[in-house]
């Protein structure tokens, strides 16, 4: 049985097929539109579905639309409490109306497109995509609607490693929920209790990325770097206005950030200390409560094993406080924890109601890597790049020759196999360099036009990786921070946060082999198993998928190689 999973209605579209507990493939509408998270989430853009990303599903699956047997859409419109949508979650927008009475009238246009987006499938697809989206069928009789955190914890429990284990949910909102409590064993996944809007950590979150001069929905990631460089200055501003209750419930008060700071940054103001002890402040408030939270869920549910799931869980510093001063053994976060994810788990949830048993053999298989998207041979490569005259060569031996050019301090894009799933760059989609040097940071920042704040992350090899960095254990989806351990953080200052952390990927040969043969090849020609791996795109693009948008940024950007399957392009 092959069922389509849909995210679609906020942010970061995307599209998931899954038959029979397997997962076929997974994409973000992004990587084929060049529009970072697919669209912003605004109420007049849920009409947009992912139909680029349907489109390499059901290519995938060698499929139409027709054979699908099942459609899973990852929120449910009858959710939705007559109380606005939008209201609390676009107070402090600039990219929708704020007049108080207009709220009402975005409801029934945001519920609206979702009701009807089984006919935007049916009619809507690009003219291009019609060989395998037009003759749809009955998609109507096809359609489940999926609560939106309910699809967060499906991704969250079903492809993890653990049969029994508590899910938690944090992300901006759903239909009311901001934040879900779930316990899963087998192919059960049972909602135990939620925080309702307005009372929302990721809107929390969201509205000081604003204040910044960040952008909302996006750059939210920026503030938890910039937090390392800040004092817990106004931490206790935050806990004056969040409330957490002894029965999983919190509250935040209502607070005008500009009346307790002033005036909010612009996009190109400098950063200047009361930003970061601001972002510093935020991330620590956020901390400390999620470690409240999980505790309670802990209480309720006595499990070892802790899933989270939703734009929250993206934190990989909060991530990593849970993981060590928080109650659960051992923690797992879905590495495309956002929404892009609810596609995956709305389409696993369905599966799983459909053809299992709640008790029994587990059904779904744990996720050991996220290579889910689209991959060209060798013959479609060289083929574009004959026709585009690019000068190439192939190589005899694409890991070795690559450490070579790595081991001279050259920078690399690194394009091979699948593409990941999630936000990450994990090893198909990646720009490469050595750590060994301080400066490479710097350079890295500058190839991709981004803030010289922001810190690169190192990829490992998993078997050397305890030996680098403080308490590492498998982590490869670069989702937990681990402090750089003291005798090697000279060897590699360049994945060294101003903190003393850095976001760990570990890699096995399993997982993804050339990308382990080029770290092992790395290790014997300088001694370190460690690499800087950053995400292939440039600053405002979404990572690259197909080998012309790799060429493009390449001969765009200060690289010095690509090396796209078996081929390199060097500049002169």
């Amino acid at each position: 049985m092959y069922i389509l999973g849909i995210n679609a209605a906020f942010h970061d579209t995307a599209a998931a097929l899954v038959k029979d507990g397997k997962i076929i493939a997974a994409a973000e509408e992004e990587r084929f539109t060049h529009i970072k998270h697919g669209k912003r989430p605004i109420p007049f853009s849920t009409w947009e579905l992912p139909f680029h990303a349907i489109d390499y599903c059901l290519k995938t699956a060698g499929i139409t639309l027709q054979d699908v047997d099942r459609i899973a859409y990852s929120f449910d419109p009858e959710g939705v409490a007559e109380s606005s949508v939008y209201k609390s979650a676009f107070d402090d927008a600039a990219d929708v109306l704020t007049a108080p009475d207009v709220y009402q009238d975005w409801d029934t246009l945001f519920l609206n497109y979702i009701r009807k987006a089984p006919e935007q499938l049916r009619d809507g697809y690009p003219h291009h995509l019609q060989k395998r989206l037009a003759n749809g069928g009955d998609i109507a009789s096809k359609w489940a609607y999926v609560n939106h955190h309910v699809a967060h914890a499906a991704s969250a429990f079903f492809p993890s490693p653990f049969n029994e284990a508590a899910v938690l949910t944090l992300d901006g909102r759903g239909e009311q929920a901001t934040t879900g409590y779930f316990i899963g064993k087998d192919n059960s996944l049972v909602q135990i209790d939620s925080v309702d809007m307005p009372h929302s950590l990721g809107m929390l979150y969201e509205k000081i990325t604003t204040y910044l001069g960040f952008l909302h929905s996006s750059d939210e990631y920026k503030v938890m770097a910039l937090a390392s460089y800040g004092r817990p200055v106004y931490l206790e501003d935050f806990r004056s206005v969040i409330h957490v209750g002894t029965d999983g419930q919190y509250t935040i008060d209502d607070f005008d950030p500009e009346q307790w700071w002033g005036a909010g940054r612009r996009k190109e103001d400098p950063f200047e200390q009361l930003h970061y002890d601001i972002a510093h402040s935020l991330q620590k408030a956020l901390e400390e409560t999620v470690l409240k939270l999980a505790q309670w869920l802990y209480d309720q549910t006595g499990a070892q094993n802790l899933c989270m799931a939703g734009g929250v869980a993206l934190n990989c510093v909060m991530n990593a406080v849970i993981r060590d001063r928080g109650p659960f053994k051992h923690v797992w976060v879905q590495p495309a924890a956002g929404d892009a994810g609810t596609a995956l788990g709305a389409a696993q949830w369905l599966d799983v109601r459909l053809n299992t048993r709640e008790e029994g053999p587990r059904y779904t298989a744990p996720m050991e890597h996220v290579y889910w998207g689209p991959d060209y041979s060798d013959e479609e490569i060289e083929r574009f790049m004959l026709w585009a005259k690019m000068p190439y060569k192939r190589l005899t031996n694409v890991a070795k020759e690559t450490a070579a050019i790595l081991a001279e301090d050259k920078i690399i894009a690194w394009y091979q196999g699948r593409m990941e799933f999630g936000p990450r760059s994990l090893g198909a989609r990646s720009i490469l360099a050595s750590p060994i040097h301080p400066e490479m940071q710097a350079r890295l920042n500058d190839i991709k036009d981004r803030e010289d704040f922001r810190p690169v992350a190192p990829v490992v090899l998993e078997d050397d990786a305890h030996e680098w960095f403080e308490g590492a254990a498998v982590s490869p989806f670069m989702l937990f921070v681990y402090p750089v351990k003291a005798d090697k953080a000279d060897r590699i200052p360049a994945v060294r946060h101003t903190d003393g952390t850095a976001r760990v990927q570990t890699v096995n040969r399993d997982q993804h082999p050339l990308y382990y043969d080029l770290i092992n090849e790395f290790k014997a020609l300088t001694g370190v198993p460690v690499l800087v791996n950053t995400s292939f795109n440039t600053r405002g693009e979404p990572i690259v998928c197909s080998p012309r948008d790799a060429i493009e940024c390449f001969w765009t950007s200060p690289f010095d190689a690509l090396i796209i399957n078996s081929f390199i392009l060097e500049k002169p």
